[in-house]
């Protein structure tokens, strides 16, 4: 593997990018591997038909991710498993007093 070095950054930067990592769950290494994933992906990106109440952004579609995903990410993910919001099934309230009632 390659190793890249940035000289010079200055730390307002540097301390924006430690609390975006730190926001996504990751180590600084971590993000900066993120966003450099997406940047190369970003040109390779197509739209996905179909989509049109949700759509994510260019660079996030598609890209390998090293860590946690984003809400949206997860949201997407979501919405092709489940297109249809559930109309049946327990009620949560109901299967915490199962849970609750069995003790």
């Amino acid at each position: 593997m390659a190793n890249l070095s940035i000289k010079d950054v200055p730390e307002s930067l540097a301390e924006a990018l430690r609390q975006r990592a730190a926001r996504n769950h990751r180590s600084l290494q971590g993000e900066l591997m993120a966003i450099i994933e997406r940047a190369a992906n970003d040109s390779a990106e197509t739209a996905q038909p179909g989509r049109a109440d949700f759509s994510l952004p260019a660079a996030l579609r598609g890209a390998v991710r090293r860590g946690w995903k984003t809400i949206e990410q997860v949201h997407a993910e979501h919405l092709e498993r489940f297109p249809k919001p559930f109309t049946e099934g327990p009620m949560s309230a109901d299967i915490i007093r199962q849970d609750r009632d069995r003790r």
